[in-house]
Formats: C-alpha cells, structure tokens, sequence
C-alpha cells in the first residue's frame, strides 16, 4: 500500500482568483494552465499501521493547515476506498517553494495520484483531479498537465480538470525568479471586495473561448498575449482589494519592462505573473537562450521551462 507520483506545476494562462465553495475549492470561473517541467513535485505516499497521519515536505514537518490540507486530499481517498490506516507522506520538489511557481499544484496533484494508487483505487485523470483539487485548486489542472482547462461546475465532481493539447505542443518558458511570500488562500477570498471583480466575471469567458482557440491552433504569440493582459488583470484587482496586496516587487516591474523592450526590438515574448512576484516569460522554443540572456542582464536569476505532461506513477519510492 506504497506509492510514488510525479506532478509538474503549472502556469496560469487564464486564471482563477476567488472561491464559491472554500471547502470544496469550487471557483467562480473555468481557468486555463500550462504545466511546467522539468520543474516537478515528487511525493510517496503509504498506508499502513503508523501512530498517526504524517507528512513531510522538502525535509519539513507540516502540522497545523498545511497537515490539514493534506488529510483533506487523502480523506476523500480513503472514503472511496475503504482504506482505514494511517498515512506517511513524503515529498520533495525540485524547485524553489514560496516564489509563485505553483508548488501546491504539483504537491498536491503528486499527493492524488500517489494516495489514490496505495489506496487501490483506479481513477481517471479526471477524477483524480477531483480529489486534488480539495488541496490546491490549481493542483486540478497539474494532474491533467499539458495545457488543461479547469472546469469550475457547481458540485463537488462537475469541478474538475481535461486536457485541451499535450507536452507535444511545446513552448518556451523562461522564468525570472523573484522571491516573496505570497499568501494564496488570503488572496482568493480578499480578491471578492474589489470593484473590479464583478467585471473579470463578465469578461472572462471571452477571455477562456480566446485562450483555448490559440491553443488549438497551436499560435504561441495569441497564448502569450492573453496571457499577459490577463495577468494584468488578475493582479489589478488583487492589489484594489480590501487587503491592497501588491505582489509585486520592484524586480517584477523591471522584468515586465524588458519584455515590452523585447518586442520593442523585435523578439516575441510575453509576460505571466501568477499569485507572486515570479515572472514567466513566453516566447517561442527556439528564442529561449535569447529571452534567458536578456532577463539575467537585469541581475535576476532564471529557469527556463518546457510543457509538462500529465501526473504519473513512478517505481521510485522516498521511503
């Protein structure tokens, strides 16, 4: 009753902010994702006869919520299965936590997958992104990989993830890392008192038709574009909320101005910025040493990224 998975996190294109059901994790909109590898989340789950329910991320003990936030993944496993024991979680990332890089997604897609396979049970991608989403919303989109869509539903198993294109549509991604906290769950529920959220509702299924066609036809310029004035969206009424939270740092202004000389200059790239002050680069596969050279003469350190592909079982065990 041991099992390992391996999740990659995810880059909002369209994204999500703010919460219908906090307990169930059902948004107010669908949201569109590109999963990010080699950038991956790699966790072990056993069921067995342990004194008590525990998990570790990264060498750290988790207790209080983010134990919580595990056992509410590995719940729903073990009422479907029937499973009775105790769990040890172990997990490790292969990237940096805390810097807007979707950590959560991938823990908690890895977590589904590992948990559900001890336990038994033989789910789809998209059941099991049901149950990953009761730890991070985003982790729904991590299980399915590729550029996959969120759909938000209503109930607990209409709000769940499908793939729209695999990791054979690739894109190039750079990432400027910027550290800062962010504090996500505060995020989703502040984001409701800004005047401007009632309009993203309003614009937003125009904005996820517009995503998904660029994806199906595969026009990395249109993907990074949208991309880039959602994310101006996104993080304008987040910083007009009751909390005012600006994410933001002075690095992240002066990624985003070098990406607008950029094009400026003729090289197609586009920014992304999710809950955090971490900047994606979009570009096309073939203009990433070019994107990459250009961010690190700024002095910011950076990743670059391909597409991700779906949440999967490995053989390697952490323990």
């Amino acid at each position: 009753m041991k099992s390992s998975a391996i999740a990659y996190p995810i880059q909002g294109l369209i994204k999500y902010h703010g919460l219908r059901d906090e307990k169930l994790r059902i948004p107010f909109h669908d949201s569109i994702s590109v999963a990010t590898s080699p950038t991956a989340s790699h966790t072990t789950v056993e069921f067995g006869k342990f004194a008590k329910d525990s998990a570790a991320v990264d060498g750290k003990k988790l207790a209080g919520r983010e134990l919580e936030r595990v056992v509410d993944v590995v719940r729903v496993v073990r009422r479907r299965s029937g499973v009775k024991g105790k769990f040890k979680m172990v997990s490790e990332n292969n990237f940096p936590s805390n810097v807007g890089l979707g950590a959560s997604a991938s823990g908690f897609a890895a977590l589904a997958v590992a948990a559900a396979d001890a336990a038994g049970l033989d789910l789809s991608l998209e059941q099991l992104s049901v149950i990953a989403r009761r730890g991070a919303g985003s982790a729904t989109r991590s299980v399915t990989g590729g550029f996959s869509r969120w759909r938000a539903g209503f109930e607990d198993d209409e709000s769940y993830a499908y793939q729209l294109a695999s990791e054979e549509f690739q894109m190039g991604i750079v990432v400027a890392l910027i550290p800062a906290f962010k504090y996500t769950e505060n995020a989703h529920r502040a984001v409701l008192t800004s005047p401007f959220f009632h309009s993203r509702l309003a614009f937003v299924h125009e904005a996820l038709a517009e995503m998904e066609n660029a994806i199906k036809k595969r026009d990395i310029r249109r993907i990074g574009m949208l991309a880039e004035r959602d994310s101006l969206i996104l993080h304008g009424i987040t910083m007009t909320s009751i909390d005012e939270m600006m994410l933001w740092r002075p690095e992240t202004v002066k990624v985003i101005l070098e990406v607008r000389k950029m094009r400026e200059d003729g090289i197609p790239a586009y920014f992304s910025i999710d809950t955090g002050a971490t900047v994606y680069v979009n570009t096309q596969p073939r203009l990433v040493k070019t994107v990459e050279k250009r961010i690190k003469g700024l002095g910011i350190r950076t990743m670059t990224c391909g597409v991700g592909g779906s949440a999967h079982l490995t053989e390697e065990h952490l323990f």
